[in-house]
């Protein structure tokens, strides 16, 4: 199957914001799932990597890395899963927040997983913008 390829120099627009390349990383050590969701920024330029440990569905740690662009194409295990705005990534730093919390003693598993739903862009239709 044919996936246009995208540079990191080609910009994506979405009803005339600028989009970012968002990358996910899932893997399971010793019966712990960790989720890595990451964005890169151009200004300043660096990826900002959202990392989830969870433990039989709860939210057992939750901490954010900044790496540089450098660092980051180093990394296995990660691949680009959409692109989102500035705006949708802070709808997701804030809902984060909230699951963190909420989540510390309870499973949390279909709110993470509506979390990061938030990321992707609806195709937007001719005067929805």
């Amino acid at each position: 199957e044919d996936v246009p390829s995208q540079t990191f120099d080609n910009k994506d627009y979405f009803c005339g914001k600028e989009t970012f390349p968002v990358y996910e990383s899932v893997f399971t050590e010793e019966g712990e799932t960790i989720r890595k969701i990451a964005i890169e920024i151009e200004k300043p330029p660096q990826i900002e990597i959202h990392v989830w440990t969870i433990r039989k569905g709860i939210l057992r740690h939750f901490y954010v890395e900044k790496l540089s662009k450098r660092e980051f194409e180093e990394l296995p295990y990660f691949k680009l899963i959409t692109r989102t705005t500035l705006s949708q990534w802070k709808i997701f730093s804030e809902g984060e927040a909230q699951i963190s919390q909420m989540c510390e003693s309870r499973v949390c598993r279909t709110e993470l997983e509506d979390l990061v739903k938030v990321l992707y862009l609806e195709k937007s239709e001719k005067g929805h913008c």
